[in-house]
C-alpha cells in the first residue's frame, strides 16, 4: 500500500465513491446524484475520522450549500466570549479536573504548581503515546467506515480481526472481493494503522 492524499470529505452512493475533497464539492456531486437517481443511497464521512456527515439535501443546490457547516464564521462571529481563568491570548483554557485529595497534594508539592506538573504530564505522555495515537485513531477511522459501508461484506470479520492484529497481509486478502471503491477507500484508511515509523 502506497501514502496517498486524503480527502477532506468523501461521498458515496451505495458501493460507488462519487466524490472526494472539500465539503462544498462533495455536497454538490450529492446532491446532483440525488437528484438524478431518487433512490441514491448517499452516505458522507470525514476523509480523516471517518465519521458520518449528515447534511440537509432539500431544495436546490445553492440551498445545500448555504446550509452547510461555515468553520470560519462560527469561529469568528463577532461575539466576545466572557473572559474566565485561564491565558486566553496563550491559547490556555481553563477547565475542570477531578482529583483524588492524594492526587491534589503531589501537584501541590511540584515546582511551579499543579497547572505546570499537569502540562508536562500532558507533553510527556503525549510524545511518549504518538506513534500508539495514530495507529489507535487510524483503526477506529478503518472501523468506523467498514462498519458503515461492508458490514455486510465477504470476509468481514476477518478484515476487522486482521485491522485490529496488525496484519496487512490478512487485511488485504480479506477485502480483495469488495467492491473496488471501498476496498480502495478501506485500504487507503488502513495504511494509516499499519503504517510504522522508522
Amino acid at each position: 500500500m502506497h501514502a496517498r492524499p486524503e480527502p477532506a470529505y468523501i461521498a458515496f452512493d451505495g458501493a460507488r465513491r462519487i466524490a472526494a475533497g472539500d465539503l462544498r464539492d462533495v455536497a454538490r456531486a450529492a446532491k446532483q446524484t440525488l437528484d438524478r437517481h431518487k433512490d441514491a443511497s448517499i452516505l458522507i464521512f470525514d476523509g480523516t475520522t471517518s465519521g458520518p456527515i449528515d447534511l440537509d439535501f432539500r431544495g436546490p443546490v445553492d440551498d445545500v450549500l448555504a446550509r452547510l457547516p461555515d468553520a470560519e464564521a462560527s469561529r469568528d462571529d463577532g461575539a466576545v466570549a466572557p473572559r474566565g481563568p485561564g491565558r486566553p491570548k496563550l491559547g490556555v483554557v481553563a477547565r475542570e479536573i477531578t482529583l483524588l485529595p492524594r492526587h491534589w497534594d503531589w501537584l501541590a508539592q511540584q515546582k511551579g504548581g499543579a497547572s505546570v506538573a499537569i502540562r508536562k504530564l500532558v507533553d510527556e505522555a503525549r510524545r511518549g503515546g504518538a506513534d500508539r495515537d495514530r495507529t489507535r485513531l487510524a483503526q477506529q477511522a478503518a472501523y468506523r467506515f467498514m462498519s458503515a459501508m461492508a458490514d455486510n461484506k465477504p470476509h468481514y470479520e476477518d478484515a476487522i480481526r486482521a485491522l485490529f492484529a496488525n496484519d496487512a497481509g490478512r487485511f488485504e486478502a480479506s477485502i480483495a472481493e469488495w467492491p473496488a471503491d471501498v476496498r480502495d477507500h478501506a485500504e487507503k484508511l488502513a495504511e494509516r494503522a499499519f503504517h510504522r515509523q522508522a
